[in-house]
């Protein structure tokens, strides 16, 4: 595979270093994970301890000051070992990069040291029962009282769920307004009627944990909000074009996994005397796919040089995250069918990844709200 032109030297010397950190301490114990239903603590401080956790942080907050081709090959590493690694992704790229923008001096000091150590790990709380795609119907109000504001509310579906000690709460500061309304507040593990109920049971990402979270008066400091009040939702705006971006890097990697896997598959399962690699039609699937995502990888890799630039292309990485979320769903169907009756079995890494994609199409915004952006973006 070409060298994205968007990674030096030190970006290939850091992909070779944290692969060899993966195959020791990930790999082997992937599956294990998978069935005890979530990623042990000591993974993440592993993880934190050699340097893999938030490498854009800061050097003053104990991070590496690194670039975002870090974090792409972060990314993609964690997505060969399997899905459910998601939830380091967005720890590292969608939650920590909210404290570095809009965390104050203060916030920044208390918390992204832990974060870069893996002591602390992060989620972001938006959806609620009643409010997914729309965000301007959430429920939670902050209620403010002298110091604290006083959290009600619940969330769910959350990443990292069980296992955050710092969640960014979504929530209503003015129950009045609509978008104008919304701030971010940030909750910190112990805080008294801050409670988590169940570990949620998905199709596939079995070993992600997500939780529903429930806030009962939670008293929480002012100096716990992220930012201004009111400002919320538009922070979360302009954050969505780096968390779709990552989706769509992860389900390119994942169609890539797939495809591999499959390759190697059929070159060796035999039938009617042959590999049934020989068949031309199996040929045609194969080079349809490797043809798909080949041209989905060049477009991502655009936009990442584009993102890296600083450039506003919310329209470009929308199309990104629907089409290779979509294609990566294509890809494990297709897998799967030409996996035969083994690709129904458990041992075989194809059934996990065809579990495990669907629901990239539907978090991070689902498809169809991608392409409502996209319309937007053409004037619609």
């Amino acid at each position: 595979m070409m060298k994205h032109k968007y990674l030096q030297e030190e970006h290939h010397i850091f992909r070779d270093a944290f692969h060899k950190f993966l195959k020791k301490e990930a790999y082997p114990y992937y599956n294990e994970w998978e069935e005890d239903g979530i990623i042990p603590r000591s993974f993440w401080t592993s993880m934190g301890s050699k340097g893999f956790l938030c490498p854009m942080v800061d050097e003053r907050y104990g991070g590496a000051g690194a670039d975002f081709g870090y974090s792409v090959i972060v990314n993609e590493e964690l997505e060969k070992v399997g899905s459910s690694l998601i939830g380091i992704g967005l720890h590292n790229d969608i939650v920590v990069p909210y404290f570095m923008q809009y965390g104050t001096e203060e916030q920044k000091k208390r918390w992204l040291p832990k974060c870069v150590s893996g002591e602390y790990i992060t989620a972001i709380a938006m959806t609620e029962p009643g409010a997914g795609s729309d965000l301007a119907s959430i429920r939670t109000t902050a209620r403010k009282e002298g110091d604290y504001y006083v959290v009600n509310g619940e969330k769910t579906f959350i990443t990292n769920g069980i296992h955050a000690d710092l969640v960014i709460v979504v929530c209503k500061t003015d129950i009045n307004a609509a978008h104008k309304g919304m701030s971010l507040l940030v909750l910190e593990r112990g805080m008294e009627g801050f409670k988590r109920g169940k570990q949620l049971k998905k199709v596939g990402l079995h070993s992600q944990d997500t939780a529903e979270l429930i806030f009962e008066d939670v008293k929480v400091p002012v100096l716990n909000l992220l930012g201004e009040e009111g400002k919320g939702f538009y922070y979360l705006m302009e954050k969505l074009q780096q968390e779709r971006l990552i989706v769509a890097i992860a389900a390119k990697t994942a169609a890539e996994v797939m495809l591999h896997i499959t390759k190697k598959y059929v070159q060796e399962r035999k039938a009617f005397g042959k590999s049934i690699s020989d068949f031309q039609a199996v040929q045609f699937r194969l080079a349809e796919m490797y043809t798909e995502i080949e041209i989905g990888r060049t477009f991502v890799d655009d936009c990442i040089i584009g993102h890296m630039n600083g450039e506003d292309i919310v329209t470009k990485v929308s199309m990104a995250k629907w089409w290779l979320t979509d294609l990566a769903k294509k890809v494990s169907a297709e897998c799967i069918q030409l996996h035969g009756g083994y690709g129904y079995m458990e041992e075989y890494e194809i059934a996990r990844r065809y579990r495990d994609i669907p629901v990239s199409a539907i978090y991070a915004g689902t498809n169809e709200i991608m392409k409502n952006i996209i319309a937007k973006g053409m004037g619609l």
